[in-house]
């Protein structure tokens, strides 16, 4: 195979709109013994070798649960997430969970299904159905944690159909403020959510801080009758505070898209088989953005919604590229740049950011030099260094 091919393992089935974005410089499959990069979905990668060979990793989706993160960061693989590529999927859904939680949609479904064979059908369904009644959301609160891609869309719309929206978000970019409805309201804590809202919906990542942000406390914050939807991660609520909360009638519904064995069967709960992003758009969107983000980084070191590295890009210029992974320790750039110039390589262009720990430095010089790849990769603290 050609030394200017890229190998693509595909860890799960991708959807050929994403696939097809590949030039004749790529190959790909399920079988790629030294992939430059991964394409993958839910595929556990957490205990899998990574071959040495691989650069970077696209999830075709958000959560990045099955992936690595930290232990890629140190071997110098950048992660990439499609954030946004299903942003209207879940939102859709997260709308219908408001409903399925407010007016007992699924209850009524599962009654009327036992109604069948029998006689005085109207009768059994005009004396039955006063069960099954619920308040409509039009009017009521609703409270929107974490404004992010899907969240700004959930709350926005939520607006349009009347309810009085409380945002909250302590990161929220000046991207995201600028999309945000101006009848949305931002609470400044946590618990202005938790005191005035009627409906809560959870739109964050799932990371050690937020694993069960929503516990024994936080429901005991919350208004009485609070109902709660969850389309992010089933982790970041305690399933048995909310038990306890749903058993208390502190809790009226708790709508979620992750089936937990404790709360199967129990009243006021609704579980869907993690459906959220499960569309045909939205699978051929993240397969798009997955795709394209790759190719970017691959070709020309660009870094576009890592989740372990910071974002990255800029437009070529010179005869060579170097992308360099690093610890964000102070001195390293002055290292860095250092190399070029013992080497007397002029540095065209360049541009570096940080993320935590991690860093990464993106330099555009006259001329390639193997010399200089060997020397930026002795320098302390420098992880990784790439050749585009």
């Amino acid at each position: 195979m050609s030394s200017n091919m890229f190998q693509i393992l595909t860890l799960n089935n991708i959807s050929p709109c994403g696939l097809e974005l590949f030039t004749g410089s790529y190959v790909h499959g399920e079988k790629q013994e030294n992939p430059d990069g991964i394409l993958v979905r839910s595929a556990a990668m957490q205990d899998m070798a990574l071959p040495a060979s691989v650069k970077a990793i696209a999830r075709a989706g958000v959560g990045v649960n099955n992936i690595p993160v930290e232990a890629c960061a140190d071997k110098g693989i950048i992660v990439f997430n499609t954030p946004g590529a299903n942003a209207n999927a879940v939102k859709e859904l997260t709308i219908a969970g408001l409903l399925l939680g407010s007016r007992k949609v699924a209850e009524g479904i599962q009654w009327a299904a036992s109604l069948s064979g029998k006689e005085d059908l109207s009768k059994l369904v005009e004396k039955g159905k006063a069960q099954f009644a619920g308040p409509e959301i039009h009017g009521k609160s609703l409270g929107v944690i974490g404004l992010g891609a899907i969240g700004i869309q959930v709350a926005n719309t939520a607006v349009s159909l009347g309810m009085e929206v409380y945002g909250y978000d302590p990161y929220v970019s000046v991207d995201a403020a600028w999309r945000l409805s101006r009848a949305i309201r931002r609470a400044q804590d946590i618990k202005d959510i938790f005191a005035n809202c009627d409906y809560i919906t959870i739109h964050v990542p799932y990371m050690p801080a937020t694993k069960h942000m929503i516990d024994a406390e936080a429901f005991a914050a919350m208004k009485d009758g609070v109902r709660l939807v969850n389309f992010a991660r089933g982790e970041l609520v305690d399933n048995a505070a909310a038990l306890e909360a749903l058993k208390s009638g502190k809790l009226a519904a708790y709508v979620l898209d992750f089936p937990a064995q404790e709360l199967m069967g129990v009243p006021g709960v609704t579980m869907l088989p993690h459906l959220g992003a499960s569309t045909p758009e939205s699978e051929d969107n993240c397969a798009r953005m997955a795709v394209s983000q790759l190719m970017d980084f691959l070709e020309n070191g660009n870094i576009h919604n890592s989740v372990n590295y910071p974002d990255v890009s800029m437009a070529r210029s010179g005869g060579a590229r170097f992308g360099v992974c690093h610890k964000n320790i102070h001195g390293r750039l002055t290292q860095i740049t250092n190399v070029f110039a013992k080497e007397q390589i002029n540095i065209e262009n360049m541009t570096n950011k940080s993320r935590g720990e991690y860093a990464y430095t993106l330099i555009d010089c006259s001329a390639p030099s193997e010399t200089v790849a060997r020397e930026l990769e002795a320098i302390d603290g420098v992880i990784r260094v790439f050749s585009f």
